[in-house]
């Protein structure tokens, strides 16, 4: 990762994604681990990107999903029971929400490409909210 890249996380995590887990964690009703491969997530010559991508990729989809289970008591306490942490990466060249998620003993990873497909944010929100609504 270069120093281009370094400077573009860094911005990233001071700004957004503070606020964005703050957003997560308090629809989800309870304070929700996360763990970030930054390196993973350093595309070279994309950090002009980072920003856009990396909410639309990783939290957008996040959000929606958790606001959509929420929604009504029984999905909030299946939601507080079952998440445990969070991770996002980017191993793997995934480009696609059908094959981005899993949730496993607690856990959501995400591992999707994050400069990829960055508007397809209604079709990873919509399998993020199948995969969840199956497991939890």
């Amino acid at each position: 990762m270069g120093l281009i890249e370094k400077r573009a996380i860094k911005s990233f995590r001071e700004g957004a994604y503070n606020k964005l887990r703050k957003e997560i964690n308090s629809i989800a009703g309870l304070p929700v681990e996360f763990e970030v491969n930054w390196e993973s997530l350093s595309v070279p010559d994309y950090s002009q990107l980072y920003e856009e991508g990396f909410t639309k990729v990783y939290f957008t989809p996040v959000i929606n999903a958790f606001k959509e289970i929420t929604s009504d008591s029984p999905g909030k306490d299946a939601l507080k029971n079952a998440l445990k942490k969070i991770v996002i990466k980017n191993e793997g060249a995934i480009y696609y929400g059908e094959n981005a998620y899993s949730f496993d003993n607690g856990v959501l990873t995400i591992n999707h490409e994050p400069c990829t497909n960055i508007d397809d944010i209604k079709e990873r929100t919509d399998v993020l909210s199948k995969i969840l609504s199956s497991n939890i």
